[in-house]
């Protein structure tokens, strides 16, 4: 890819990475993980929105990030830095979420206009576009053959791409916009968050939520299941809670909470071992690596600097991107491979310095 050419709008750099040390002791305990604090590729990504209710980045599983740049969506093969445009939804109309279907190849785009149009990533092709929605759908979830959107009209639908229907199912429970949606791991619930500060898990049999979790103060956008326990669900709030919760969806209780002293904006587990990330927003705008259950901090990352609206794992479970309204990208590598010791990979043809996605 020419990184040169001014008609492609990401780029990237490497940086170095910080030390760590050993304590001392009669038995030398296993050395500290380190995680390197600089990124090591930085993309531009014009127009690239600041807005805590849209979710605009995903990574494939078969390693092809897609972003949402004003009315465009634009894949980048973090294998071959190839950039393609995928579509331009028009001047009157906006992206406002992208997810990949869990096998990488299908991908689905919410609209401003409420729309989700269902995407072939691998021709380029539109497939299908589904109504339902009243307004803007702002986040998206697939689980493993049903998609669910949740919009700022308050509601979630679940769509089947197997029917001719825009959609199968709609669940009603929040009192504003939706913004998080998470499916468990074995697909039997969902999770939502909502402006209206609750954390709603909902059944798949069910039209009703089956729990109901109000103690956030702020919005939820935030929600991660754990590949690591079954039912152990993790949340955070935005401006005005600061939190991060933990909660037993099977015991219907609260496990945890941490005060990370700003806002929430995404959370991902390591599908690696025990450990989960969180992007912030105000007032600090950093990322954060934890571990579970201590919740003793791993890192603090920091170079954005506007709030880290976005966040996607890479197919291997080593690499994070995080996106935010300062129009970057970057690229850090924070978790460790299943049998390697330390977390660093090479990205094929990324090259050193910046390029572009448009």
């Amino acid at each position: 890819m020419d990184h040169s050419s001014p008609s492609s709008p990401l780029s990237g750099k490497v940086s170095g990475q910080d030390t760590g040390a050993l304590s001392e002791c009669s038995t030398p305990p296993k050395p500290p993980r380190k995680v390197p604090k600089t990124p090591h590729k930085v993309l531009d990504a014009p127009s690239l929105q600041d807005d805590f209710y849209l979710n605009l980045v995903d990574w494939s599983s078969q390693n092809v990030l897609a972003v949402g740049l004003g009315t465009c969506v634009y894949l980048w093969n973090a294998s071959t830095s190839k950039v393609t445009k995928l579509c331009d939804l028009g001047n009157r109309d906006g992206v406002c979420a992208v997810q990949w279907t869990r096998e990488g190849s299908y991908l689905a785009v919410g609209t401003s206009l409420g729309d989700i149009q269902m995407w072939d990533g691998t021709r380029c092709k539109k497939i299908r576009s589904m109504a339902g929605h009243q307004t803007r759908t702002g986040v998206l979830a697939w689980s493993s053959c049903i998609l669910a959107s949740g919009s700022r009209d308050r509601n979630i639908l679940q769509h089947d791409l197997r029917s001719s229907n825009n959609f199968i199912n709609k669940l009603s429970g929040h009192r504003s916009e939706v913004c998080g949606l998470k499916w468990s791991q074995d697909d039997r619930e969902l999770a939502s968050g909502g402006n209206d500060n609750q954390l709603l898990v909902w059944n798949q049999r069910s039209q009703r939520p089956m729990l109901r979790f109000t103690e956030h103060t702020a919005a939820v956008k935030a929600i991660a299941w754990s590949p690591h326990q079954q039912g152990l669900l993790a949340s955070g709030g935005g401006t005005a809670d600061r939190c991060i919760r933990f909660w037993n969806t099977t015991k219907s209780n609260i496990l945890n909470c941490i005060d990370t002293g700003s806002q929430v904006c995404n959370l991902a587990w390591s599908k690696n071992l025990n450990e989960l990330v969180s992007t912030h927003g105000y007032s600090q705008n950093q990322i954060m690596l934890w571990k579970y259950p201590s919740m003793e901090k791993i890192v603090t990352l920091t170079g954005h600097t506007l709030r880290v609206l976005y966040l996607a794992t890479s197919p291997d479970g080593q690499s994070i991107v995080t996106g935010a309204g300062d129009e970057t990208l970057r690229f850090w590598n924070v978790f460790p491979s299943v049998k390697a010791s330390a977390p660093v990979r090479n990205f094929g043809a990324w090259p050193m310095g910046r390029s572009h996605i448009r």
